[in-house]
């Protein structure tokens, strides 16, 4: 019953992998859970986890998930997630923000179900990765705005639904964070648009600032709820307003 167990989605890459590898240095056994086994598998060895091939639009994967984990759970990082095109409402594909929803809204909703009762025998923590895209509308960002703030008011929701019960509810919100693979998947693998998000930007966050905050809000005490964390690089005042290098 020593033995702290976590599970992370999307932990492929990005805040997914690293929030793993924080987790695992704190001593907690890491159910690594995404699509791409290779990758899964290979963190698995690094870290001394467990790789569990799960697409959370699937419902038996989910449950295959679950049943790995077992009976408790002390962390469930809901991480896995992203953005599908920028495209303004007039010529937005119908298609790209279907998959954001399923992705971010359904998924999570589907894991968050599946793992409840093992989080709640540990008197366990649900930390929720959302978005600053949840915080304002911007150009462009309609689906995704829309698909974090559900993802919010979920987390929300919840929150209020199992008050008096030994479950935390935690959100972390981050603001623009650069990783190998998040804008490259917006943009459908054009490197030239990926690039331009981060262009002259001094300092965007890394997979490992917001990793290092997943770390802090697990191993605070049961009784400490981080409600919402917003987290930003100083050259993002908000989400229209970046200073970038001339």
């Amino acid at each position: 019953m020593s033995e702290r167990i976590a599970v992370v989605t999307g932990a492929s890459s990005g805040i997914g992998a690293a929030s793993a590898r924080a987790l695992a240095k704190e001593g907690y056994t890491v159910f690594c859970a995404a699509r791409r086994f290779d990758r899964l598998s290979a963190l698995a060895t690094e870290i001394g986890g467990v790789a569990v091939v799960c697409d959370t639009t699937d419902a038996d994967q989910v449950a295959a998930l679950a049943a790995a984990v077992g009976p408790r759970c002390d962390v469930v990082v809901n991480n896995a997630g992203g953005a599908v095109g920028q495209d303004p409402l007039e010529t937005a594909d119908v298609a790209d923000w279907e998959r954001m929803y399923q992705i971010n809204v359904a998924g999570t909703l589907r894991v968050t179900q599946a793992l409840l009762p093992a989080v709640e025998a540990a008197h366990g923590a649900f930390i929720f990765i959302t978005s600053t895209a949840a915080e304002t509308a911007y150009e462009g960002g309609g689906g995704y705005c829309g698909v974090k703030s559900a993802e919010r008011y979920m987390a929300g929701s919840l929150r209020l639904e199992l008050a008096g019960r030994p479950v935390r509810v935690c959100e972390i919100s981050p603001g623009m964070v650069h990783t190998d693979e998040f804008s490259l998947v917006r943009f459908a693998g054009d490197q030239t648009k990926a690039d331009e998000v981060y262009a002259g930007v001094d300092h965007p966050l890394v997979a490992g600032d917001i990793a290092e905050a997943v770390r802090w809000t697990a191993t605070l005490p049961e009784y400490v709820n981080i409600d919402r964390l917003v987290i930003r690089p100083r050259a993002q005042a908000a989400n229209w307003k970046v200073a970038r290098a001339n």
